[in-house]
């Protein structure tokens, strides 16, 4: 670890400055993509804070909203066994 890196596991996505799908000009965010939703949150369902998951306001509202209508639709589970 170097002297600058203030170090912690998650250090890789504020570097940035930015999220990653702002970086990726995603405007709005799909519900049907279930890997990338599963990604962001744990292994018991449960979603990971902004801070975390390194999301602005805006993406993880929308992440907030595709985890509901995927786990609606049963590409999601509600809570892991």
């Amino acid at each position: 670890m170097s002297d600058n890196d203030k170090g912690g596991k998650f250090k890789k996505f504020a570097q940035k400055g930015k999220c990653r799908f702002c970086r990726a000009k995603i405007k709005h965010m799909d519900w049907k993509d279930s890997q990338t939703l599963a990604r962001l949150s744990t292994g018991q369902g449960k979603l990971f804070s902004r801070k975390r998951s390194g999301n602005c306001s805006r993406h993880q509202r929308q992440f907030k909203l595709a985890v509901k209508h995927a786990r609606f639709m049963a590409l999601l589970p509600y809570v892991a066994k």
